[in-house]
């Protein structure tokens, strides 16, 4: 097939990365989002998709509005049987899904109907679930509400971070994607429509979501701290300044200090009192130094007495 590969971020390099070493398949343009400023120097910066499509010599669009007129029109002029989508960050419009004869394809990070939306891997570390997945998807006007065409799903396992289930997941997309590629070929793909009243939302992930709220359960704010790793990242406050935490576990067992306060001080870590149970802190960053053990930190650091 001929293809319009659309994507921007680290997640759909590895997909675009397959549809190149298939013989069968003709990546033909790629499409992502426009660059944009980063770091201190301010200087524009290529998205992870643009880097990988020029250093393999692939056209490259970056319209800052994907629906307008004008780039519609550059579309129509490419040939290709199939879009394929895969984390792009704008919203396709009703002409553009129409343009193939395949038409849109979307391989979303989650087992849909749960976790439409934008955050689907960190949601379902946030929220406990035991398994995710990939779904490939035909794409219809809605948000990821379109029919599925394969699924693929994947164990979250217990010590599982945002980060390390985003890699996972990353590498499940492109197989999947050619599966569902030669099933369109030969005729073969059974379109299943998504249970609407089943469907959860994962909202865009915000920076002030990683502060915790010790009044919480301490298993909830350990999935958090799974969950919103690396961004934006768990973090407190100690002395005025932000401390970040890397790692944590759970003690299932309560103390008489309020919520917040530093309840037992191990070897290891130290344990804070939360609404249930206690959280023990294991890995943190403290503002303008390096991530560090507990251990470490409790050196140069008097966590005795403390409430955070």
């Amino acid at each position: 097939m001929r293809i319009i590969f659309m994507g921007t971020p680290d997640f759909a390099v590895p997909v675009l990365g397959t549809l190149l070493k298939s013989e069968r398949h003709d990546v033909a343009a790629v499409v992502t989002q426009p660059d944009r400023a980063r770091g201190r120097s301010g200087k524009p910066v290529f998205t992870p998709v643009k880097e990988a499509a020029v250093s393999q010599g692939i056209p490259v669009y970056t319209p800052e509005r994907v629906k307008a007129p004008e780039f519609v029109e550059t579309l129509r002029q490419i040939p290709c049987d199939v879009i394929v989508v895969v984390a792009f960050g704008q919203i396709l419009s009703k002409e553009i899904l129409e343009l193939p004869k395949y038409g849109c394809i979307n391989i979303h990070a989650s087992l849909l109907p749960r976790w439409r939306g934008a955050a689907p891997i960190q949601r379902a570390v946030l929220e406990g679930d035991e398994k995710t997945g990939v779904t490939v998807m035909q794409m219809d006007e809605g948000l990821d509400t379109g029919d599925m065409l394969l699924k693929e799903e994947v164990e979250i396992r217990p010590d599982e971070t945002g980060e390390s289930l985003f890699e996972r997941l990353s590498g499940v997309g492109g197989p999947l994607l050619l599966k569902a590629l030669e099933c369109a070929e030969n005729g073969t793909l059974k379109p299943v429509k998504q249970d609407d009243s089943s469907a959860t939302y994962a909202k865009m992930l915000t920076k002030d979501m990683g502060k915790l709220d010790f009044a919480e359960d301490a298993k909830k704010l350990e999935r958090y701290v799974r969950g919103l790793n690396t961004w934006p990242g768990a973090y407190t406050h100690y002395r005025g300044k932000t401390l970040k935490i890397w790692k944590a576990s759970v003690v299932e067992r309560n103390t008489d200090c309020p919520c917040g306060a530093v309840a037992q001080i191990d070897r290891d870590g130290f344990c804070i009192q939360t609404g249930d149970g206690l959280l023990k802190l294991l890995e943190v960053q403290l503002e303008g130094k390096k991530r560090m053990n507990c251990a470490d930190f409790m050196r140069g650091n008097n966590v005795e007495g403390l409430s955070f």
